[in-house]
């Protein structure tokens, strides 16, 4: 037990030192060797909520391989629209360096002429790193999944359209999409493939296997698109295999042949049944002929 708790406050320790945070930053290390990456990103998530997340890195001018994440830097992030900034919210970074929040698919954002939707991460700054911020412009895209058997024919129906301020849907002409299922550690890609009109039709194989109950999650994925950032959708379906190991079980009480002691114990009885029985009947055989022996001696006698 001391040597596990010992071993505990031995990796906390590396792991302090290895990290830091922005307060600490100019202390353990010069930042003007530092070039700092302030990346964000967006992601419409399934339910249609909307993660927004930045990693902020600093990186070795001179060593590029030299990496430092920059901990507990608040992030604010905000929507605006000319003049206008509604604060979305606000994260520290992780001592990953990484801050994210997720806004609810309730939020009516702020929407320019072009029906885009500006979305702006900032760090206020410190005495040891500057200010940075970092600046997306992306339409609404709505993404459908449908998964249907069309003939008998596992199908992949996608969809992908925008919604104009009166309500009108605009099809999205051409934009790459990823299907993808979920495998043990990470997404699998089953094909990428052009979205055209606003659909995408794609035959399920029937040869990828599920969970124990056949079920196969099926993922419709935009990435890095320039317009529509990343957007991604998925369903759940009964349409994987599942081979059942079959384990050869030896013989137990509930199957058709019983354990092998059981026999072998049934055996001793019966054995012992029949010994008893055989020994009984040869010592009545003896008794009779002793008594025969008894009567024969008195009647020489007499």
């Amino acid at each position: 037990m001391k040597y596990n708790i010992f071993k505990h406050y031995l990796i906390t320790s590396l792991i302090i030192v290895i990290t830091f945070s922005f307060n600490g930053f100019a202390q353990e290390l010069d930042a003007s060797n530092y070039k700092m990456r302030f990346n964000f990103k967006t992601v419409k998530q399934a339910d249609n909520s909307r993660l927004l997340e930045v990693e902020f890195i600093g990186q070795n001018k001179k060593d590029r391989k030299d990496k430092i994440p920059v901990a507990d830097a608040e992030i604010s992030f905000y929507n605006i629209l000319n003049e206008e900034e509604v604060l979305l919210g606000t994260a520290k970074t992780s001592y990953e360096g990484i801050a994210k929040i997720t806004v609810p698919n309730s939020q009516k954002y702020l929407i320019d002429d072009d029906g885009l939707i500006n979305l702006i991460a900032k760090f206020e700054g410190s005495d040891a790193i500057d200010a940075e911020e970092d600046e997306i412009s992306i339409k609404d895209l709505i993404l459908e999944l449908n998964l249907e058997e069309i003939d008998s024919v596992k199908t992949v129906l996608v969809k992908a359209f925008t919604i104009d301020s009166v309500g009108v849907k605009t099809p999205v002409e051409e934009a790459d999409v990823i299907i993808s299922i979920q495998g043990m550690l990470s997404k699998m890609k089953l094909k990428e493939e052009y979205i055209e009109d606003g659909e995408y039709e794609f035959e399920f194989p029937n040869d990828i296997p599920g969970n124990e109950n056949g079920e196969i999650t099926i993922f419709s994925i935009i990435e890095d698109n320039d317009d529509f950032g990343n957007v991604f959708q998925k369903k759940t379906v009964n349409w994987g295999t599942f081979n059942k190991q079959v384990k050869e079980e030896g013989n137990k009480l509930w199957s058709e042949a019983a354990p092998m002691w059981m026999y072998i114990v049934l055996t001793i009885l019966l054995l012992g049944v029949w010994a008893n029985y055989a020994y009984t009947i040869s010592y009545l055989f003896k008794i009779k002929k002793e008594g025969k022996k008894i009567t024969e001696n008195k009647k020489q006698e007499i």
